[in-house]
């Protein structure tokens, strides 16, 4: 399963086996955030070299996978210690359409957890304009 071999990449931080899920032209999006769109394996790997240098205990928990048509959608919890003592802790979906075996495009829906924000109610005042 792809959605694996991620996971399994990220734990052993292998780089080489984690770019090689990708397609040489993948397209990768973050709705949320669309300044961070780009085109490309070399890209991925650019991102995910880093991650891996700086957050020598990076792993990857995968809490819920499923795949139809083409796409697999995971929803993750990556985590780990910066070289600096701070914490990395990203939560959220990836939705990747597949073909051949290869991600050919990505929509990223993970945010870095908050543990301090606001509660419910005073975010959907904020969101309300109350």
């Amino acid at each position: 399963m792809l959605i694996e071999r991620l996971r399994r990449a990220i734990d052993d931080h292998d780089l080489d086996g984690f770019a090689a899920c990708f397609a040489p032209g993948y397209d990768s999006r973050q709705p949320a955030h669309p300044a961070r769109a780009f085109t490309g394996r070399d890209q991925v790997r650019r991102n995910w070299g880093r991650l891996f240098a700086n957050v020598p205990d990076l792993r990857a928990e995968l809490s819920a996978h499923a795949r139809a048509d083409g796409v697999e959608w995971a929803e993750w919890h990556w985590h780990g210690t910066h070289r600096d003592g701070t914490a990395f802790d990203m939560r959220g979906t990836t939705l990747f359409g597949v073909r051949d075996g290869l991600i050919h495009w990505g929509r990223l829906y993970m945010e870095e957890t908050e543990r301090d924000g606001a509660d419910i109610d005073r975010t959907v005042r904020r969101l309300a304009g109350e």
